[in-house]
C-alpha cells in the first residue's frame, strides 16, 4: 500500500505557488517565500523554471533532481488549514 502522503497531482497556480493533491485526497497550496530560493533552488526564481514542476515517485519535483519532502508537506498543509508558506 502506498503512503498516504504521496503526491498525486501538482500544478502552478501563480508565481511561486503550487496546488497539490495527495493520494489520500488532501489538497492544499504551497507558497514559496523569497527565503526558499537559495542555493540549489535559486534558479526557480525564474518563472519558466518554476513552471517545470511535476510529480516523480510521489514527490513534487523540478528538473535537476530537486524535490520536496511530501510527508512534511502533507503534515504542514493538514495542520495549517490547507496552505503552507515555505521560507527555507
Amino acid at each position: 500500500m502506498a503512503a498516504y502522503w504521496r503526491i498525486s497531482d501538482v500544478r502552478v497556480i501563480e508565481d511561486n505557488a503550487v496546488w497539490v493533491r495527495f493520494i489520500d485526497g488532501l489538497e492544499g497550496v504551497v507558497r514559496f517565500q523569497p527565503g526558499f530560493f537559495r542555493g540549489v533552488f535559486s534558479h526557480l526564481l525564474d518563472p519558466a523554471q518554476f513552471r517545470r514542476v511535476g510529480v516523480v515517485n510521489g514527490a513534487v519535483t523540478w528538473p535537476g533532481d530537486l524535490d520536496l519532502a511530501p510527508d512534511a508537506m502533507h503534515m504542514e498543509i493538514k495542520q495549517r488549514g490547507g496552505e503552507w508558506l515555505v521560507d527555507v
